[in-house]
This record gives C-alpha cells, sequence and structure tokens, in this order.
C-alpha cells in the first residue's frame, strides 16, 4: 500500500536535519535499514510505494530504494541522492532498474551495510569541509599548552565559529577545571572509551559540557587515565567532520592516542619558554612530533625575569629548524584570573588573547592565504598544509611591548602587551 510514515521512534522537535526516505514494502529489508538509520543517529521517514507525502521525494537528502518498489517508481523526477537496495547485484535487470531511477549506487547487504551507515550520517549530518584542527603540545613540563590550547579555543569561539576543545592529555588535570566549568554536566572522556566506527557528530557535540561558547571533552576526576586509539580516532573525527574549528591539547609523550590525534591535526604549535634548558628539552618532543605531524610551528612564550634579555625568539627557531608562530610576552595576572574563573584569552587586550586572534586571523581566512613567510624570514615548507596551503601562523614579533602580526601592531596602545603577559601557568 502506498503511503509515507514516520519511522516508529520518536518523533523529530524540529531541529534536527531531515533523515533519509526508505521506500520499500519488503519488511526484512525495511527492518534492516531501521537498524543501520538508527547506527547513523538519523530518523528516516518510510514510504510503502511512491511517497505519499508531496514533496517527500525531493526533501529528503537521501533515499534508499527496496528493489521491489523499484519499478513503481518509474518516471519519478531525477535527483541525486539514490540508493537501489535488496536485489542481486549481478542481476542486469536491477541494473536496469538503477539506471531508470538515476540511482548513485546499487548495493546488497549486509555486505554493505558500512558504507550505508556512513552514507547515511553524511547526507543527515552534511558534507563540508571538516575543522581546522590545531594541536598544541608544551616544549617543557609547564609550559603553558592547555592555557594556549584554552586561549585558542575561547578567542575562536568568540567571533561565533563552531568550535571544540578536546583534552588529548589525561594527566593535564582537565580542561574543564581551566575553564572554570568541571561542574557542568556533560559527558567526558570516559563516556567514549568504547568508541569504534563512526560517531554521530551531533549527538557528541550535545552531549558535552558547553562553556564559554563552545564545547569541552575533558576527563573527569576518575582514576582513568588512557585512550584507546580507535576512541580517539573515532571521536576526533566526529568533532572534525561538521567543520568550524578544533583544538587539541595534546600530552609531551607520544603514545599510540596521541598518535592517532596528530594523523588528524592540521597544525601542530609547539610552546617553548625561551630557557636554554627549555629549549633542549623541546629538541626532543620535536623529534618525535614531527614524523607523525610535518607542520609544527615554534611559539617563543616569555619568562618572568626575561625583560628583553635571554634567548632571542628568532634564534630559538633557527635552532630548532621550525618556523616561527609567533611569541607570547610574560602574563603576570594570568593564574590569577583562572584562579576567578576568568578563562584564559577572555581579555580581548591582553597579550595572549591578541596572539589568539592574530593566529586565527591568518588561519582563517579565506582558509589560508598567508605571505609564506615566516618570523624568522624563511619558512621550511611544511610535509602538510593547514586547510586552504598557506601559513597560517601569525608573524607575531615583540616590538616596543606591542605585538605585530605582518608588521601591523595588533594592539591600541603601544605598551599593550606589555603589560601581564605569560602564555601560561599551568598545564
Amino acid at each position: 500500500m502506498a503511503g509515507t510514515t514516520p519511522s516508529e521512534r520518536p518523533d523529530r522537535t524540529g531541529a534536527e536535519p531531515g533523515g533519509p526516505l526508505l521506500i520499500t514494502e519488503d519488511e526484512r529489508l525495511l527492518d534492516d535499514l531501521l537498524r543501520l538509520c538508527a547506527a547513523a543517529g538519523a530518523l528516516p521517514e518510510v514510504a510503502h510505494g511512491p511517497p505519499g507525502r508531496k514533496g517527500a521525494w525531493e526533501a529528503a537528502p537521501l533515499v534508499i530504494v527496496g528493489e521491489d518498489c523499484a519499478g513503481r517508481l518509474c518516471g519519478t523526477s531525477r535527483r541525486d541522492g539514490v540508493i537501489l537496495t535488496g536485489g542481486d547485484t549481478d542481476d542486469q535487470a536491477t541494473w536496469r532498474r538503477a539506471v531508470a531511477l538515476g540511482a548513485e549506487r546499487v548495493l546488497a547487504l549486509p555486505d554493505g551495510e558500512r558504507w550505508l551507515v556512513d552514507r547515511i550520517a553524511d547526507a543527515v549530518e552534511g558534507i563540508g569541509p571538516p575543522a581546522v584542527t590545531v594541536g598544541v603540545i608544551g616544549g617543557r613540563g609547564g609550559a603553558g599548552a592547555s592555557t594556549l590550547a584554552g586561549a585558542l579555543a575561547v578567542t575562536a569561539a568568540r567571533t561565533g565559529r563552531r568550535t571544540m576543545l578536546v583534552d588529548g592529555d589525561p594527566l593535564g588535570g582537565g580542561l574543564d577545571v581551566l575553564l572554570g566549568g568541571e561542574k557542568e554536566k556533560g559527558l567526558r572522556w570516559p563516556a567514549f572509551a568504547e568508541s569504534r566506527g563512526r560517531v554521530a557528530c551531533g549527538a557528541l557535540t550535545e552531549s558535552l559540557p558547553r562553556l564559554h561558547s563552545l564545547r569541552v571533552l575533558s576527563w573527569d576526576r576518575g582514576t582513568d587515565v588512557a585512550i584507546p586509539p580507535p576512541a580517539m580516532r573515532a571521536v576526533l573525527a566526529a568533532a572534525r567532520r561538521p567543520g568550524g574549528v578544533v583544538v587539541v591539547d595534546l600530552p609531551r609523550r607520544i603514545d599510540e592516542a596521541t598518535a592517532e590525534a596528530l594523523a588528524q591535526v592540521d597544525l601542530g604549535l609547539l610552546l617553548v619558554p625561551m630557557e636554554l634548558r627549555a629549549l633542549a628539552a623541546a629538541q626532543r618532543v620535536a623529534a618525535t612530533l614531527q614524523p607523525l605531524l610535518g607542520d609544527v610551528r615554534l611559539v617563543a612564550c616569555g619568562t618572568p625575569g626575561r625583560h628583553g634579555h635571554g634567548l632571542p625568539p628568532v634564534e630559538a627557531a633557527r635552532l630548532m629548524d621550525l618556523p616561527l608562530a609567533g611569541e607570547l610576552p610574560w602574563e603576570a595576572g594570568l593564574l590569577a584570573d583562572v584562579a576567578r574563573g576568568v578563562p584564559p584569552g577572555a581579555r580581548v587586550r591582553g597579550p595572549l588573547a591578541r596572539f589568539c586572534a592574530a593566529f586565527w586571523a591568518r588561519a582563517l581566512a579565506g582558509e589560508g592565504g598567508g605571505s609564506g613567510q615566516g618570523a624568522a624570514g624563511e619558512r621550511p615548507e611544511p610535509a602538510r598544509r593547514a586547510r586552504g596551503g598557506e601559513d597560517p601562523g601569525p608573524r607575531a614579533v615583540a616590538d616596543g611591548g606591542a605585538a605585530h602580526v605582518d608588521g601591523q601592531a595588533t594592539g591600541t596602545g603601544g605598551g599593550a602587551a606589555r603589560a601581564g603577559g605569560r602564555s601560561g601557568g599551568r598545564e
């Protein structure tokens, strides 16, 4: 009997994107398709023959047609995203029906189940450029990598972009604590430890705590201190899929889970205090990082007693053979701000926030489009580039206390970057 009915699942609220249209009278095939839609996190619409609801055929993000109903759909308007399933893929008659429907694929179950789940999820979630993903790692312990990661995320979210901050360091104390949201409801890493395959990006986003206009995947206060590599791969892929910005706080020791994260990172920022001992430690970190991530940039971090002395950032970048992403002056009041619940990067006139704003301006400007020059003059060609193909790191140097990007001051006053200024005070 022709007609269109919703599947036997909770009604849509209106906030979710429309699900696929399933057209079949074969009950066994319908059960299989409903199961696959559930696995993809999609709420389908079911038609037993040509859709009875006007516009259902055209509006659905994906149409899956059982071979039992294919003959009755001849003459239906052509559209993209039609899949013919349930038939014998070696039968010439099946292929003739597929051609008549304009189907993009003929699929037999159960062999094609995994592909179909991914195709359903892509159709419902929408396919677009994945998020620009930045990993932050400290050159030595206490360098302030977590603080910089938090500030980058807070700054990106302030521009209205979809932003997710991922805590990839189980021993870091929790980024929710850094952002003052340890009591905020939402899932933490242990809830995703068994994740495999494809994780629905919408479900992931909605399950996480929302802090300062961004989503945070952090650690709880339990004793679990490991992320299974398949879980890291599945969760980070889901975080990146809807686009926007993803910032990952990474540990200095590269284990299998961290390697999975690095495989999905576009650009790594190595935060190094301008001290000889810190530089020596950072060289070891860089040596383990570079084989897994071709595009690694150095961020030179000021220290309390430097006051213009110590190792120049350009010289540090030369010694480490890394492009210089920028310099962060010491920000003395940052620890006190965090203790009062002010997240890093919240003070828009502070040097940390200004560095982050300049960084994103370069990283996200048309998804690229830089000068191709690092702060050290000549930037080595990275093994892989951030999306858009150009240098996403700002060329920021200290010049009379004001941070500059490509020669233009980013602050409003001559001493703006000199007041305060450490990039981090906690890891």
